[in-house]
């Protein structure tokens, strides 16, 4: 495992399927605001989706089978906490699904796991097939368009004892998942993308991967007992391993896996949705372009060949002479650590116009807060730079807010809320904050 950085690191069908969504919405007191509250006078267009978004392993729990699974139930371990049952979506999603229609989204985007479908190589899950059906099923009962990412980071632990995605021919088992899943899969899905962040281990040689160097050495010793106790030496997890070697088998997987997919059935769009923080450059002799094409490697001429583009968007990179720059005194923070900038999301769907040339989805972007107020904000002014886009004549076909639900956030475990809904560790109960309803409001508006 590499932990080479560029730059030096900155400072610090059941019943519960055929629940009405208005009756459940209204069960949780989602009323909307009022018209006052939504003040564009630009219509979204045609077709635009509204959404929200959670993925397999952070949200259905209990995820047993995956790489993910044996790293956080370990020690040493680089989590802060295992995720455990997460948000019980797996058993749960029809009231997710209530509560995202019943807002007045029209779209739905969420990971299928691989380590459900295949947890064993070769050997096929069909109940977890038939699961994923009645979940997409479920999607076009409220009239969500699902949006399906086929891999949302993590991966099989067969698939992580082979060496995951270090190891070259491993993409050809990566687009053997698709093509399998795709058969049954197909005729329901609306609109996928092969990878989550297709490009973050790359994203990973520009900014710090851990905050420390014993935080380094720990991660590290994560993996080398993972590949002691499953006797596995070339043992691989894509967020802890070699950058270089997981994107050029990435690269090849997305190629096979789009050719895979395409080839149905169903006809819909595929894209690949990649990390996209505005990049700016500060000073003469700055290395804003080097960091640019360090972080995108060959994944620009991959989305060109793809049928859209996912745009993925949290906040921007300060570069300047020596790398990656702290933010300035007096920058306001979110709680993930890096700087409120509702207006890189503009900066990046201007980047991936300019350099992609392929239809946009704005498919992630969020805000980690426990102030609420401040996330209605962070998503008007996000729509803001949404519409300012679209107004430019670029081709923006989609907003989608991550997450709809506080769920586990990777190493962070529970501790980060990126939520349109809080969900009680204990219960499972969701309550709806109000920034729920805002974005539901602007979507039954369909304004920009």
């Amino acid at each position: 495992m590499s932990e080479r950085l560029i730059f030096p690191p900155r400072a610090g069908a059941t019943r519960r399927d055929v629940i009405g969504s208005a009756t459940a919405i209204a069960a949780m007191g989602l009323t909307a605001p009022g018209k006052a509250a939504i003040r564009s006078p630009r219509r979204a267009p045609p077709g635009f989706l509204w959404g929200t978004a959670i993925s397999g392993h952070q949200s259905e729990g209990n995820n047993v089978a995956s790489d993910a699974w044996l790293l956080e139930n370990q020690t040493p371990t680089a989590f802060a906490e295992p995720s455990g049952d997460a948000c019980d979506s797996y058993h749960r999603y029809a009231e997710d699904l209530d509560i995202a229609a019943g807002l007045g989204l029209n779209c739905y985007r969420f990971g299928i796991e691989w380590s459900r479908i295949e947890p064993e190589p070769g050997r096929f899950s069909q109940a977890a097939l038939d699961h994923y059906v009645r979940v997409l099923e479920a999607c076009h009962a409220r009239k969500l368009t699902p949006v399906v990412t086929y891999n949302h980071f993590t991966v099989p632990l067969w698939f992580a004892e082979r060496g995951g995605f270090e190891v070259a021919d491993n993409a050809d088992l990566f687009a053997r998942f698709c093509e399998r899943t795709t058969r049954t899969l197909g005729p329901l899905i609306g609109l996928a993308s092969t990878f989550n962040e297709a490009n973050i281990v790359l994203l990973r040689k520009v900014i710090p991967r851990f905050t420390s160097i014993a935080a380094a050495e720990n991660a590290r010793a994560m993996i080398a007992t993972a590949a002691k106790r499953t006797d596995s030496p070339a043992f691989s997890s894509l967020l802890f391993g070699d950058p270089d070697k997981i994107s050029a088998t990435m690269l090849d997987a997305h190629a096979k896996a789009y050719a895979a997919i395409k080839a149905g059935p169903g006809d819909f769009p595929v894209g690949v949705t990649l990390s996209m923080q505005e990049i700016e450059g500060v000073g003469p002799n700055n290395r804003a372009r080097e960091a640019e094409e360090t972080i995108y490697g060959g994944w620009i001429e991959a989305a060109q060949r793809s049928d859209f583009i996912g745009v993925q968007t949290y906040s921007r990179l300060l570069i300047g002479d020596k790398g990656l720059l702290p933010w300035p005194a007096g920058t306001e923070m979110t709680a993930a650590g890096y700087e409120y900038r509702p207006t890189a999301v503009g900066a990046t769907i201007r980047f991936a116009a300019k350099h992609i040339g392929k239809p946009i989805y704005l498919t992630e972007t969020g805000i980690a807060t426990e102030d609420d107020a401040r996330r209605v904000a962070f998503i008007r002014e996000t729509i803001d730079e949404v519409r300012k886009c679209v107004a430019e004549g670029i081709d923006v076909k989609g907003y989608i807010y991550w997450s709809l639900l506080d769920n586990f956030e990777w190493v962070k475990g529970y501790a980060q809320h990126f939520g349109l809904v809080g969900v009680d560790r204990t219960s499972f109960h969701r309550s709806p904050k109000p920034s729920a309803r805002y974005l539901g409001a602007r979507a039954r508006a369909n304004r920009l």
